[in-house]
């Protein structure tokens, strides 16, 4: 082998190796302190785009979530709503009966008629009730969204649930209505109670909807979320190895470049003799 002075190509390569394992070692640092092993775009550039993609409609069904649980959360005020005008209904039918009673004088009657007033507003009153400032009553239905890509198709529908009018039968009762018991008959009363029924059949039937509506969002997401795992978190144990591998070369590579460097001392020697 010549022993020259001007050019040392073993320091070269040793410098070469060195600044190739030293770069790996940092980019292994790197991953194992982000958890995530695409730190930059040029470690997988296809994937930090499917990643993008993935994560962004995960948070949209996130989104999703929040919105099928407001949802969900009106139409559990509207039952509620529903549950009691059912039991005003309930005993307005009660007092009808006892208002037949031939052995009732005018006075128990007006005493009838006051709880049947009172009760009235009572009823009238449950048709202007919201939810977040939004009616709980009424003829337009309310469209949810349950899947990410917002389709109508699979959109829930919330039917308009409109308590105060005629057609209901709840209408017939309230106090613009009537004021008197006597005035009413009882298929009238039991037509409204068969109303609010089927209002809150309606309702637990749009409630189980959203509710497994949730869960196939959750089942996706969940899936989602494994997806993107697989494209973006670093493999711990895989990465910890090659952590070990690269400081071993960077030590090793520091070592071989100071003895190469010493090989220019070889021809200092023999020119000094």
């Amino acid at each position: 082998m010549s022993v020259v002075i001007n050019s040392n190509s073993a320091a070269s390569i040793a410098a070469h190796n060195l600044a190739y394992s030293n770069a790996q070692l940092e980019d292994s640092l790197n991953k194992l302190s982000s958890g995530s092993k695409i730190v930059n775009p040029s470690d997988d550039a296809g994937g930090l785009a499917v990643d993008l993609k993935l994560t962004a409609e995960s948070d949209r069904q996130t989104a999703l979530q929040n919105n099928i649980g407001d949802a969900t959360s009106l139409l559990q005020t509207q039952d509620g709503a529903l549950s009691v005008a059912g039991s005003i209904l309930d005993r307005v039918s009660e007092l009808e009966t006892l208002y037949q009673d031939p052995t009732k004088n005018s006075s128990d009657l007006a005493n009838y008629d006051d709880e049947f007033n009172q009760l009235q507003s009572e009823l009238t009153s449950l048709t202007s009730q919201t939810f977040n400032g939004v009616s709980l009553f009424g003829s337009a239905s309310t469209t949810v969204d349950v899947t990410d890509d917002l389709s109508s198709s699979t959109a829930v529908t919330l039917s308009g649930q409109n308590l105060s009018s005629t057609a209901s039968g709840v209408g017939l009762i309230s106090a613009t209505a009537t004021s008197s018991l006597s005035q009413l008959s009882l298929s009238t009363i039991t037509g409204a109670i068969q109303n609010v029924a089927s209002m809150r059949a309606v309702n637990g039937a749009e409630q189980s909807r959203l509710s497994f509506a949730s869960t196939l969002l959750t089942t996706n997401q969940t899936n989602l979320q494994s997806a993107i795992s697989n494209i973006s978190d670093v493999d711990v144990a895989q990465e910890t190895t090659n952590l070990a591998k690269w400081n071993v070369l960077v030590q090793s590579g520091t070592a071989m470049l100071t003895q190469a460097n010493q090989e220019a001392d070889i021809a200092l020697k023999l020119i000094t003799g």
